[in-house]
């Protein structure tokens, strides 16, 4: 099976699903790359904000690869899972999977990306990670 031609999502629950409306498009129908960049960032935010227990601030997009088009109407699914836990800062890896039903229904990996949050106080300065112990499920 070929990663263009996937049939099922992945296992698990995706940490995003949203619908690109025509507002999020080019006049082609194609969705515009910052508005899926921005949706990455939301769903890497969630598992981030979890293992800091709290407020976390986006410092880095260390590699983000555009695999397929997305489409007004593709049913996209965002993945997000941490890799890496720092001092201050946590890493998340986010896959992004369209459903489309256009001429066939079918299931494909769209973007994949890695990003780095750091954990803040209420001043908005980076503050340490709690142990992972102390981090609710």
């Amino acid at each position: 099976m070929t990663e263009s031609n996937l049939t099922c999502l992945p296992p698990g629950m995706p940490a995003l699903r949203v619908m690109p409306m025509p507002a999020d498009s080019n006049a082609h129908g194609d969705v515009f790359g910052g508005w899926i960049m921005a949706q990455v960032d939301i769903a890497g935010a969630l598992p981030a904000a979890r293992r800091a227990n709290g407020r976390v601030a986006t410092i880095a997009v260390n590699s983000f690869v555009f695999k397929q088009r997305v489409y007004v109407g593709d049913l996209l699914s965002f993945y997000a899972s941490v890799v890496k836990s720092g001092k201050t800062s946590v890493t998340v890896n986010v896959e992004v999977y369209s459903e489309r039903s256009r001429l066939k229904w079918e299931v494909v990996k769209v973007t994949e990306a890695t990003l780095t949050y750091v954990a803040t106080g209420e001043d908005g300065k980076p503050r340490p990670l709690p142990p992972e112990s102390e981090v609710a499920n």
